[in-house]
Protein backbone atom coordinates (compact mmCIF):
# COMPACT_ATOMS: atom_id res chain seq x y z
CA UNK A 1 0.00 0.00 0.00
CA UNK A 2 1.43 3.55 -0.77
CA UNK A 3 -0.30 5.80 1.71
CA UNK A 4 1.33 5.39 4.64
CA UNK A 5 0.51 8.04 7.14
CA UNK A 6 -0.73 11.74 6.88
CA UNK A 7 1.71 14.37 7.31
CA UNK A 8 -0.75 17.26 7.89
CA UNK A 9 -3.89 18.51 8.07
CA UNK A 10 -4.22 22.23 6.34
CA UNK A 11 -6.85 24.65 7.46
CA UNK A 12 -7.45 27.94 5.51
CA UNK A 13 -7.03 31.75 7.45
CA UNK A 14 -7.90 35.34 5.77
CA UNK A 15 -4.84 37.38 5.34
CA UNK A 16 -3.69 38.90 8.50
CA UNK A 17 -4.78 35.94 10.36
CA UNK A 18 -1.42 34.87 12.23
CA UNK A 19 -1.62 36.29 15.92
CA UNK A 20 -4.95 35.14 15.85
CA UNK A 21 -4.25 31.52 15.12
CA UNK A 22 -1.33 31.65 17.70
CA UNK A 23 -3.49 32.67 20.20
CA UNK A 24 -6.30 29.99 19.39
CA UNK A 25 -3.80 26.94 17.92
CA UNK A 26 -0.49 27.40 20.54
CA UNK A 27 -2.34 29.21 23.25
CA UNK A 28 -5.80 27.83 23.96
CA UNK A 29 -5.18 24.42 22.53
CA UNK A 30 -1.46 23.96 23.13
CA UNK A 31 -0.39 22.95 19.61
CA UNK A 32 3.43 24.64 19.97
CA UNK A 33 3.86 26.55 16.67
CA UNK A 34 6.72 25.62 14.73
CA UNK A 35 8.65 27.81 11.80
CA UNK A 36 7.71 27.17 8.36
CA UNK A 37 10.20 26.45 5.56
CA UNK A 38 12.10 29.58 4.24
CA UNK A 39 10.51 29.19 0.72
CA UNK A 40 7.13 28.95 2.11
CA UNK A 41 6.99 31.88 5.06
CA UNK A 42 6.48 34.77 2.81
CA UNK A 43 2.97 33.38 2.12
CA UNK A 44 1.66 34.07 5.81
CA UNK A 45 0.15 31.43 7.62
CA UNK A 46 1.60 29.37 10.94
CA UNK A 47 2.34 26.16 11.07
CA UNK A 48 1.64 24.09 14.28
CA UNK A 49 2.67 20.37 15.47
CA UNK A 50 2.94 18.09 18.31
CA UNK A 51 4.47 14.28 17.88
CA UNK A 52 2.68 12.61 14.90
CA UNK A 53 0.02 15.41 14.41
CA UNK A 54 0.96 19.07 12.43
CA UNK A 55 -1.81 21.53 11.84
CA UNK A 56 -0.81 24.10 9.10
CA UNK A 57 -2.58 27.12 8.19
CA UNK A 58 -2.83 28.65 5.31
CA UNK A 59 -3.79 32.20 4.08
CA UNK A 60 -6.96 32.31 1.60
CA UNK A 61 -7.05 35.64 -0.09
CA UNK A 62 -11.02 34.99 -0.42
CA UNK A 63 -10.98 32.92 2.36
CA UNK A 64 -14.37 30.45 3.30
CA UNK A 65 -14.61 28.75 6.52
CA UNK A 66 -14.67 24.94 6.20
CA UNK A 67 -18.03 24.48 8.51
CA UNK A 68 -18.54 20.54 7.74
CA UNK A 69 -15.02 19.00 6.79
CA UNK A 70 -12.61 19.51 10.19
CA UNK A 71 -9.78 17.82 11.83
CA UNK A 72 -10.71 16.06 15.21
CA UNK A 73 -7.95 16.51 17.73
CA UNK A 74 -7.65 13.80 20.61
CA UNK A 75 -7.08 16.04 23.93
CA UNK A 76 -6.54 15.06 27.38
CA UNK A 77 -9.61 16.42 30.02
CA UNK A 78 -11.80 17.68 27.55
CA UNK A 79 -13.79 19.51 30.80
CA UNK A 80 -11.20 21.56 31.27
CA UNK A 81 -10.33 22.04 28.32
CA UNK A 82 -14.21 22.57 27.20
CA UNK A 83 -14.24 25.37 30.26
CA UNK A 84 -11.03 27.62 29.13
CA UNK A 85 -12.64 27.90 25.62
CA UNK A 86 -16.20 29.03 26.70
CA UNK A 87 -13.91 31.49 28.75
CA UNK A 88 -12.33 32.47 26.10
CA UNK A 89 -15.59 33.39 24.63
CA UNK A 90 -15.52 30.07 22.13
CA UNK A 91 -19.17 28.89 21.93
CA UNK A 92 -19.11 24.97 22.11
CA UNK A 93 -21.24 22.20 20.60
CA UNK A 94 -21.52 19.35 22.32
CA UNK A 95 -22.42 15.93 19.66
CA UNK A 96 -23.78 12.13 20.43
CA UNK A 97 -21.28 10.16 22.28
CA UNK A 98 -19.32 7.87 19.60
CA UNK A 99 -18.17 4.47 21.43
CA UNK A 100 -15.09 5.32 23.69
CA UNK A 101 -15.11 9.02 23.08
CA UNK A 102 -16.33 12.21 24.59
CA UNK A 103 -16.38 15.25 21.96
CA UNK A 104 -17.05 18.76 21.37
CA UNK A 105 -16.90 20.85 18.08
CA UNK A 106 -15.68 24.29 18.28
CA UNK A 107 -14.87 26.68 15.47
CA UNK A 108 -11.56 28.64 15.45
CA UNK A 109 -11.70 32.57 15.22
CA UNK A 110 -11.44 32.26 11.80
CA UNK A 111 -15.00 30.11 11.91
CA UNK A 112 -13.03 26.85 11.05
CA UNK A 113 -15.26 23.38 12.56
CA UNK A 114 -12.49 21.61 14.86
CA UNK A 115 -13.56 18.60 16.82
CA UNK A 116 -11.97 17.84 19.75
CA UNK A 117 -12.58 14.36 21.26
CA UNK A 118 -11.04 12.55 24.35
CA UNK A 119 -10.70 8.70 24.96
CA UNK A 120 -13.05 7.57 27.63
CA UNK A 121 -11.16 4.69 30.12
Amino acid sequence: MPIIGIDHVQLAMPPGGEDLARAFYAGLLGIPEVPKPAQLSQRGGAWFALPGASLHLGVEQEFRPARKAHPALLVQDLVALMLQLREAGYELTEDARLEGYDRCFVNDPFGNRIELMERRA
